[in-house]
């Protein structure tokens, strides 16, 4: 019988609006887009945040344009990688800064793929102007102030012989004026709206990389502002607010006003591990850089924890002193066809709460947490209980303080370390980190671990005490607990912030105190 062939899989392009800067701003259509691309074809303006929701296989390809810069890529070849990668058959995200059609030449996109056969789809995303005047504080709309908003570029296509802005008409025709891309021809629009009939004393806002960490608000008057931008050092891409509905920047200015507004932070948690303390951190205003320090891996062999699940009824105890113990621990378990059915016999401890939480996830409550989230409070609270004549399993990391099974073995105990995971250190973007450091700019380093501290310190890569001092003057140290804060100080540092309580809810609390004044 004779084979059919094969039919040729379709193609499709995916215009998508990005949103302003922010990534959380993306539809949930747009991230539900890049997370089945194939190709990425991404601007200068797109955060680059969401490129972590495109599949490992997916080809990214950058296509920005940027002002005074040559350009990576001319429209036309743009438009043709489009069709390109359509017609072979990709499913393709053209992820563009704010809405694909508002002042993003999506129109001349979408033009083109029809010409050629290729299918497309638009998914509009918030448009930068909206997002400008709300993280300014800024209603463009306000039923006090005007009724009327207008959207305008401020470059035009420079090939245009004349320009299809009707100054006379627009300078009063609309209570607010949203003028994208003008910072280089500021004076000139000054110089229209005020010739014909808006009044020098209008108020006026320059937003630049709105909604982002780097958001940088600048407000005077017409008559004021190209002074007020040239003194600040305002630089594209910002986007101008003309109207009275400025005035209310005072009263509702929220975003800049948030304690870590703009402060840089260096987390340096597995990259795994870190999304909670980076949400945590940006949610009150910070700008964090991740350099992960550490790569988890489980062990290569797991031959003495195997051995000891063929009698896990004969352990009283099983410890549990990292989030990873657990993860791994329970890896293992499931790879051998057993659950957490096999662990009804021994009692279950941690070392905190986060790790209980996390064992909570596996379907197992634990009958200990100490009231103090380290090793030696985790013995401490055994102690309390008797160990004597105990078997006490202890999954870990291969290299690991040995505090807490040396005292539990000195009082009596029977106990087996089983390694289940390693720390590695991570295969980092040292040049970028030391770059980061010696610019200066950042605020902050957070460290989670003593193993943060040491492998953060081998990136870096300092000759001598004198020269690590030196690249680390005037940034702040904060410490997950004690353990990680003496290694910061055998190291010659000053930790700045230590929380009460030793885990990332509260590191943060105390991040966040310290600069509302509680910690100076």
């Amino acid at each position: 019988m004779e084979e059919k062939p094969k039919m040729k899989k379709s193609g499709k392009v995916y215009l998508v609006g990005a949103g302003p800067g922010d990534p959380g701003l993306i539809t949930v259509r747009g991230k539900n887009l890049l997370e089945r691309a194939e190709v990425v074809v991404y601007d200068y303006l797109a955060s680059k945040k969401l490129l972590k929701h495109a599949p490992a296989s997916a080809e990214l390809i950058y296509v920005g344009k940027k002002g005074g810069v040559k350009h990576t890529h001319t429209q036309e070849e743009i438009n043709q990688m489009l069709v390109d990668h359509a017609l072979a058959g990709k499913t393709v995200v053209r992820l563009k800064g704010g809405d694909p059609f508002i002042f993003g030449r999506g129109g001349e996109e979408v033009e083109k793929l029809h010409e050629a056969g290729a299918p497309f789809e638009v998914v509009p995303g918030v448009t930068s102007a909206t997002a400008a005047a709300t993280y300014a504080g800024i209603p463009i709309t306000h039923r006090d102030y005007t009724a009327s908003v207008a959207f305008v570029t401020g470059h035009e296509d420079p090939t245009k012989e004349n320009s299809n802005i009707d100054w006379s008409k627009l300078s009063t025709g609309a209570g607010t004026l949203v003028i994208y891309m003008g910072i280089k021809n500021l004076p000139i629009i000054v110089e229209n709206l005020i010739k014909y009939g808006r009044d020098p004393k209008t108020p006026v806002a320059v937003v630049r990389w709105a909604s982002t960490p780097e958001q940088r608000s600048v407000v005077g008057t017409l008559e004021t502002i190209t002074q007020v931008v040239v003194e600040a050092g305002v630089k594209p891409p910002a986007l101008i607010i003309v109207g009275e509905v400025v005035k209310l920047r005072d009263t509702i200015d929220w975003y800049e006003k948030r304690p870590l507004f703009n402060k840089k932070i260096i987390v340096t948690r597995t990259r795994e591990q870190a999304s909670d303390l980076v949400a945590g951190l940006e949610e009150f205003g910070a700008n964090c850089l991740e350099y992960s320090t550490i790569h988890i891996k489980p062990v290569e062999s797991c031959e003495v924890l195997d051995g000891e699940l063929e009698r896990l009824e004969e352990y009283h105890w099983i410890l549990f002193t990292s989030l990873n113990g657990v993860k791994y621990f329970f890896e293992r378990l499931y790879s051998k066809g057993m659950d957490a059915r096999d662990l009804k016999g021994p009692d279950l401890a941690v070392v905190g709460k986060s790790t209980a939480d996390l064992l909570l996830r596996y379907g197992l409550n634990a009958d200990l947490i100490p009231s103090t989230f380290t090793g030696e409070g985790l013995a401490e609270s055994l102690l309390d209980q008797g160990v004597e004549g105990r078997n006490i399993l202890i999954p870990r990391a291969l290299q690991a303080r040995e505090i807490l099974p040396e005292t539990l073995r000195g009082a009596g105990a029977q106990v087996t370390v089983a390694p289940v995971y390693e720390n590695c250190p991570a295969e980092g973007d040292k040049e970028n980190l030391r770059e980061e450091l010696e610019n200066g700019g950042v605020e902050m380093i957070t460290f989670t671990s003593s193993s943060t501290v040491r492998n953060f310190l081998a990136m870096i890569d300092m000759e001598n005490q004198e020269e690590l001092q030196k690249i680390l003057a005037g940034v702040k140290i904060a410490a997950i607990g004690p353990i990680t804060a003496k290694t910061i100080t055998d190291n010659g540092l000053q930790v700045d912030i230590q929380p009460e309580e030793f885990t990332i809810p509260a590191m943060i609390q105390s991040i966040v105190g310290y600069y509302n004044g509680d910690g100076k």
